[in-house]
């Protein structure tokens, strides 16, 4: 019995002690904070995001960067070397300019410091990076954009035999990486950056904002009037991403602050619309957002779009940037889903570019389609807290009106085309005939010569 109660208490010992290390290793996990999705990224600070999974399986390669690596999310990935070394040598070119009127790369390096904790905050997940290299990199990859933007604004000359230049595919798809979501540095460490090289030149009176130059770089893919760039020369963002998808978004073009009384109902495709009379025209006014859709005694009108590589990757990483932070507004995925929502085949597209709405440097009408149909794929969307909730309803109301659908149906079958409408011609001349001649006979019976 004493030797039962013993071997007993051993085994509760070893229990215990089993217990004790596997709850410490328990609680170890439970305190340690997460890292792949940090604490920080529920935060309106943070804004710089990986992209969520279900996006990355639609849509492929179009979020990650593919000549230049900014930011910590694809630092040192071999594919990106090439454009790592003209880094430094455009570092070096501006620290040629600056050093002589005492701004060393020492004054930068110390300047970013105390911004270090702040900047950290914008990305998603926990940057494994020490102190120095995280300030030398926020550094390295805000100069060399900084540079670039003046360059390409003539504040500042190319040198000769620049590669980045003289290569004509390199700068297209800088332009395009520059832009994608998990590709970017706070634009405040841009800003503090581009103050003080102006402060250093003592022109500050003369020189164009940082947006102007930013908006003025990436404006050579998205050909707006100067006129509409000059006007947004206060504009700031969260970053690059965010600073261009905010330039494409009228001041006026606000989102409802609460939801309707009635629920809001979904706008059918370009067949169907077509089919109730309503049509879908380009506005052709004065520049306009491709925002601004209205809808107008039966007429959708929407300003132009380009559909083109810049354009396709420059809305999904915008869609990609809604769908992640909590405090910017969702007018990039309401557009998108209003895309999605009118155009269900190559058909559609083809309508769309007939009538000016859409211009394909894409590839093939079905390419666009598809294009546009994934774009709008697994996107969380409100409908009754979107810009266009007012235009879905009226657009619903004039869909549901039978007079309206009956008369555009009989429109529809009979003269859309030139050769239904000659069916259609061929077959009243017919029916006119045949009348004539029944009238003819019956004329003939009751009055025979």
């Amino acid at each position: 019995m004493d030797t039962t109660s013993l071997q007993e208490e051993q085994n509760h010992a070893t229990i215990s002690e089993m217990n004790n290390d596997r709850l410490a290793s328990l609680y170890q996990k439970i305190a340690k904070p997460p890292r792949l999705l940090s604490n920080a990224a529920a935060k309106a600070s943070c804004c710089i995001f990986r992209v969520p999974q279900s996006l990355l399986e639609i849509n492929g390669k179009s979020y990650q960067p593919h000549i230049v690596s900014i930011g910590p999310f694809h630092r040192g990935e071999p594919h990106l070397r090439m454009i790592e070394e003209h880094k430094w040598r455009y570092l070096g070119s501006l620290l040629s300019r600056t050093e002589p009127k005492g701004l060393t790369l020492q004054h930068y390096l110390k300047s970013v410091e105390p911004m270090e904790a702040r900047a950290r905050e914008c990305y998603s997940e926990t940057i494994h990076l020490s102190s120095d290299e995280f300030v030398e990199m926020m550094v390295l990859d805000g100069c060399f954009l900084i540079e670039l933007f003046r360059k390409n604004g003539r504040v500042v000359r190319f040198e000769r035999d620049d590669p980045l230049v003289n290569m004509f595919w390199v700068i297209p798809f800088m332009v395009r990486d520059f832009l994608r979501l998990e590709n970017q540095i706070p634009y405040f460490i841009l800003q503090h950056l581009y103050d003080l090289i102006t402060t250093s030149e003592d022109r500050q009176e003369s020189v164009k904002s940082l947006s102007l130059l930013a908006l003025d770089f990436f404006n050579n893919h998205m050909m707006r009037p100067p006129e509409a760039i000059a006007k947004l020369h206060n504009l700031t963002g969260k970053h690059l991403l965010d600073l261009v998808r905010s330039s494409v978004i009228p001041a006026d073009l606000s989102e409802p602050v609460s939801k309707h009384d009635t629920p809001t109902h979904l706008i059918h495709c370009v067949s169907k619309l077509r089919r109730a009379g309503i049509k879908l025209n380009n506005p052709r006014t004065a520049f306009e957002s491709f925002l601004v859709i209205k809808f107008k005694r039966g007429v959708i009108e929407m300003p132009q779009i380009t559909i083109d590589d810049f354009m396709s990757s420059f809305l999904l990483n915008c869609v990609a940037y809604e769908q992640c932070h909590k405090s910017c507004s969702k007018h990039i995925t309401t557009y998108a889903t209003f895309l999605d929502y009118i155009v269900n085949t190559y058909k559609d597209v083809e309508y769309l570019a007939d009538r000016n709405i859409i211009e394909n440097c894409f590839g093939n009408d079905e390419e666009v389609a598809n294009f546009i149909n994934n774009l709008g794929k697994d996107v969380v969307f409100d409908p009754e807290k979107c810009y266009l909730s007012k235009l879905f309803n009226d657009v619903h109301v004039y869909y549901g009106n039978s007079w309206h659908l009956q008369w555009a149906s009989f429109k529809y079958t009979y003269f859309d085309t030139p050769w239904s409408f000659i069916s259609a011609f061929a077959a009243l001349i017919l029916l006119i005939l045949t009348l004539l001649q029944t009238l003819y006979s019956v004329l003939s019976y009751y009055h025979p010569s």
